[in-house]
């Protein structure tokens, strides 16, 4: 299993996940344009493209649906049917939606994906892990966890989380920040705060904490807001509380418009 964050913030969220045998994208937060460059910097192209799994269709999510689906008409989008609905309702043309019953495992290609529903503002937003290998030494079974935009979380997401080797986890704002930022007013700083908006640093570290012996080989903390967040405040609460132990932590910024280094497993 070969990751990639492409981009993660409140700005846009996408990330490449390769197998020997499959290239996904999990969300497309993007323009087609932009996914197109960020794709060519990975050194893939749309063209590579197996499928793209949509968690939920706010904007900084979804966006890049129409780009892709234009350069790529053959292309599957995976999401379950209200997700793809709210996705395509703008959309003049038609996307191929691939639709999966939430809570439901099921495969695509050489990987095992389960979803989850999470508390957060949308139709029906999830969380994904996605699970290949184990069918010998040379291909040993590894699991990945995708964890954005929820308000607070729930023993399904922690089910989720609990034996993946790599985890993706929203740490979104800090709340200090969050409310004394001059520029949202009150209502948009209630929709972050709430229990379906988005995890706090200090939530982030809480439900990480709450684990006693978790399998994580790396944990990234991601969909950092740039106006109301900062790397070291992250940083500051997740070892504050004290979770260090034995998995990684890689590069809590999660930069918002450039890829992180290729995680091979």
């Amino acid at each position: 299993m070969r990751f990639q964050i492409l981009g993660s913030s409140s700005s846009g969220n996408c990330a490449l996940l390769e197998t020997d045998d499959t290239c996904i994208l999990i969300d497309a937060g993007f323009s087609g344009r932009k996914l197109k460059t960020l794709l060519r910097a990975a050194g893939r192209s749309v063209d590579d493209l197996h499928g793209v799994f949509i968690t939920h269709e706010h904007g900084d999510h979804a966006t890049g649906v129409k780009g892709l689906s234009q350069q790529r008409p053959d292309l599957p989008f995976f999401a379950n049917y209200d997700t793809a609905q709210a996705v395509q309702r703008p959309l003049k043309r038609d996307v191929r939606w691939v639709l999966f019953e939430t809570h439901k495992q099921f495969k695509f290609r050489d990987l095992e994906i389960t979803s989850c529903l999470i508390p957060h503002d949308a139709y029906e937003p999830v969380a994904y892990t996605f699970a290949t290998g184990g069918h010998d030494l040379f291909n040993p079974y590894r699991k990945l966890a995708w964890i954005t935009d929820l308000g607070h979380t729930t023993d399904h997401v922690r089910e989720l989380a609990a034996d993946a080797d790599v985890l993706v986890l929203e740490s979104n704002h800090d709340p200090d920040l969050l409310a004394n930022d001059p520029f949202r007013p009150y209502s948009v700083k209630a929709r972050i705060s709430g229990q379906h908006g988005h995890l706090s640093n200090e939530a982030a570290a809480s439900f990480l904490q709450s684990f006693h012996r978790p399998r994580w080989r790396h944990l990234y903390l991601a969909h950092l807001s740039k106006d109301c967040n900062e790397p070291d405040r992250v940083d500051h609460s997740i070892r504050g509380a004290g979770c260090r132990c034995a998995h990684t932590v890689v590069d809590p910024t999660a930069p918002a418009q450039e890829p992180l280094d290729l995680l091979a497993l």
